[in-house]
């Protein structure tokens, strides 16, 4: 009997280590960018007031910047060397500690990743409340300024930034990264680190925040960038395509059909022949009729064999785009040189230190498969016959 009430004593120590929300401020988004003067750093912290995150709407949602600090969210600003001592340094602005597990973004502004950023990674993968799967993108301008964008649907624009980010997959025009996959392609000694671009497009009360295209980096230094369609052109090849449109030409005149994309499969295969890597890339796509402007009957055999041809070189048409990208920049995005580490662990060893010399030069072939499996609900669209 005494050892049991020994035993269950143990088991009900309770919530020692417990914190109160009221003792929080809970981190949604950070910005950091280049600062100016004798601080090297600027940060932009984005903390939800909970206590008026139930009664403010989108419109009254303020960016807490006024005297009063009305909204639901509060941004402050903190300058500093590091960014451990900044965050530190909160205290004299904030009663309350900074709380990151909810965090959901990482924005860096362009100046500061075109400077370098992997010392101010080491902070949020040593720090055991930060994590590793949040969001980490790259501001057109400054970092700062995205989080003053009030959004038109949700309270608060780190939560808006996070939903962008994830209806990225409709279209497959843009990137999706997480701090891990951003890290692990920094440790890379060949592969190139990506990020998608933010930017605020309009004027005043009409400013909207627009996810669109791709940072690349080498090293940890943002040395371009790629559109929409370069972008789905590296998405292809590392097999990260899950939806998305693609327009092309009726069979027998100048009006759009528009495809939709419906699953898609990205292989990379690799080989080395006297002495010189080859890559193959193979796609195997498929999609369905989504619309079109022309009066044809594109569902029969003959004109959904044409369109399947059509939309394949318009495949490789992107990928082709990305490939020349890379190699200008010099900055294998694709991942080529981890996978002839990998699989031709011997002929790299001689190739390593000059892959910086390969790459520019690899032999890539693109080979394409697409099929389309369906038509909607209509197979001859609705549109007057034409007159003979």
């Amino acid at each position: 009997m005494i050892l049991m009430i020994i035993t269950l004593i143990i088991s009900m120590t309770g919530c020692w280590n417990r914190r109160e929300l009221p003792s929080l401020a809970i981190v949604l988004g950070l910005g950091l960018d280049k600062g100016e003067g004798k601080d090297k750093l600027d940060l932009t912290t984005q903390i939800v007031k909970t206590a008026e995150l139930k009664t403010s709407s989108p419109e009254e949602g303020g960016s807490g910047g006024g005297s009063n600090g009305a909204g639901a969210y509060w941004n402050v600003k903190n300058s500093g060397d590091s960014v451990f001592k900044i965050i530190r340094d909160y205290t004299h602005k904030s009663s309350r500690k900074l709380y990151w597990p909810h965090n959901q973004v990482l924005i860096f502004g362009r100046s500061l990743a075109e400077e370098g950023i992997s010392e101010y990674l080491d902070f949020f993968q040593r720090d055991q409340e930060a994590r590793s799967e949040v969001f980490i993108l790259v501001a057109e301008d400054k970092a700062g300024d995205i989080f003053d964008v009030k959004p038109k649907l949700e309270k608060v624009p780190s939560i808006n930034i996070s939903d962008l980010i994830d209806a990225q997959a409709a279209t497959s025009q843009s990137s999706i990264t997480r701090l891990y996959q951003f890290v692990i392609r920094l440790m890379s000694k060949t592969t190139a680190p990506i990020a998608p671009i933010i930017r605020i497009e309009g004027q005043g009360d009409n400013r909207v925040l627009v996810v669109s295209g791709t940072a690349i980096f080498k090293d940890d230094k943002m040395i371009g960038e790629m559109d929409k369609k370069e972008t789905r052109g590296l998405l292809w090849v590392i097999d990260k395509v899950k939806s998305g449109i693609i327009d092309i030409n009726c069979p027998d005149s100048e009006d759009k059909v528009s495809l939709e994309i419906i699953r898609s499969k990205g292989k990379i295969t690799s080989k080395i022949t006297d002495d010189k890597p080859h890559i193959t890339v193979e796609i195997k796509e498929e999609g369905n009729i989504g619309s079109q402007a022309c009066a044809e009957n594109l569902a029969s055999p003959d004109a959904v064999e044409r369109l399947e041809e059509q939309e394949s070189e318009a495949i490789k048409e992107e990928i082709e785009a990305t490939l020349d990208k890379a190699k200008k920049l010099n900055a294998d995005i694709f991942g080529f040189g981890d996978i002839l580490h990998q699989r031709h662990p011997k002929e790299w060893q001689e190739m390593k230190d000059d892959w910086d010399d390969i790459f520019p030069n690899l032999d890539v072939e693109i080979l394409v498969e697409a099929k389309i499996r369906r038509s909607g609900s209509l197979e001859q669209p609705a549109a007057p016959e034409k007159k003979e």
